[in-house]
């Protein structure tokens, strides 16, 4: 039983995404999140998904279950039972981020999260998309979520990039600068 991590987690997820049709992906990432999360969680799931002391035929077997009652198509269980034999399905979780990346950086989108002091009217979240969209350069699928905490204005985190413009960071920002003096 291997870890995955970084390039790897790439390698594998770049060879999922050359089994598939992109616009597949989304359900059975959805799919393969859970089966990533029962790993997490059930550690007897997990044993027999990734010890050495199961058989790979069973292993497959376990796989081959798992995938038909998930209705996962059948490239994606021949996917799944390559990781088992390779010892590496135990870092399903950080392929499955990695496929996640390079589905939206094939489709040209990215992933951002609007918080804000109050639910926002649609006509303020299309202006935010808009306007994101015109940063990027790339489509922006947003997730918004209510943090009262903030007082008022909003805070958009896109990747690893924050834009605040609540009343709370500016707040912070003016503290910071009168202590620094």
């Amino acid at each position: 039983m291997r870890k995955v991590r970084g390039t790897k987690a790439k390698k594998y997820a770049k060879q999922f995404l050359s089994l598939v049709n992109l616009d597949q992906v989304p359900e059975i990432v959805a799919k393969l999140e859970m089966v990533a999360l029962l790993m997490q969680k059930e550690r007897q799931f997990r044993n027999m998904l990734t010890s050495p002391s199961f058989k790979d035929e069973e292993r497959v077997g376990v796989i081959a279950y798992l995938s038909e009652k998930l209705g996962l198509p059948e490239e994606v269980k021949k996917f799944l039972s390559f990781l088992s034999i390779e010892g590496v399905l135990i870092g399903l979780g950080e392929i499955v981020r990695y496929i996640n990346a390079l589905y939206l950086e094939a489709k040209k989108k990215v992933k951002g999260v609007v918080t804000s002091a109050v639910d926002l009217p649609e006509n303020i979240k299309q202006k935010i998309a808009e306007s994101l969209r015109a940063i990027t350069g790339k489509e922006v699928e947003l997730q918004y979520e209510v943090d009262p905490s903030l007082i008022g204005g909003v805070r958009v985190k896109v990747g690893s990039t924050m834009y605040d413009l609540s009343i709370k960071g500016q707040l912070g920002l003016l503290r910071d600068k009168l202590i620094k003096g």
